[in-house]
């Protein structure tokens, strides 16, 4: 992500109240240690990025697209084949031995938020 997306996600944290909860003094103090993060993290992917364990980097600063691309590529890096599904025969029930469920007004429910949608 870039520096300037950063900010911009940063300051809207800091103004819009519905974002503030994503706006810790851990990120605030980040912003002043920004630089310092992105040569760190440069210089331990220079030192780890193998062949073997290889580090993907994905852009970031559209989000809906960032996260599709990393769907997408992890999804393409597990090998897979067609899996044929087993037969399966639903079974006979067996006749009833007279249970009855208890009355609903015995148990706590629920409530049924979606009736409402």
């Amino acid at each position: 992500m870039s520096d300037t997306e950063q900010q911009e996600r940063f300051r809207k944290r800091l103004e819009y109240p519905l974002r503030r909860w994503k706006l810790s003094p851990m990120d605030l103090e980040s912003l002043t240690r920004w630089e310092a993060y992105s040569r760190a993290k440069d210089e331990m992917v220079v030192h780890t990025d193998i062949t073997e364990a290889p580090w993907y980097v994905v852009e970031s600063d559209d989000k809906r697209r960032a996260r599709l691309n990393m769907i997408a590529h992890l999804l393409d890096s597990v090998p897979y084949h067609e899996v044929p599904p087993p037969v399966l025969e639903l079974p006979t029930r067996p006749p009833s031995t007279g249970y009855q469920r208890p009355p609903r007004d015995l148990q706590t429910y629920v409530p049924d938020h979606a009736a409402r949608l």
